[in-house]
């Protein structure tokens, strides 16, 4: 069976457990990419592991990084000790 390359707005809707409204709403936010084709809004299946949270944008990540090296910075020693038990 052959995989779509684009969701319906309805698909997206099923996934996420969410009113078709709540998936406009969302769109017309900006906060789900789409792209209108004719009357209705499809939205790529490549895009879909940022919809459900499961990617990190750049800003994600840098955070991420930050608080990673701030921990290693304040507790390095007691990381480091509870590694040896």
């Amino acid at each position: 069976m052959e995989q779509k390359d684009f969701l319906s707005t309805t698909e997206l809707a099923k996934i996420l457990g969410i009113s078709r409204i709540a998936i406009f709403n969302k769109i017309k936010k900006g906060q789900i990419k789409a792209q209108k084709i004719g009357n209705s809004f499809v939205i790529a299946r490549k895009d879909l592991g940022g919809i459900l949270g499961n990617a990190l944008n750049s800003a994600q990540k840098a955070e991420i990084d930050n608080a990673v090296m701030k921990t290693i910075r304040d507790y390095g020693e007691t990381l480091r000790l509870l590694g040896k038990e």
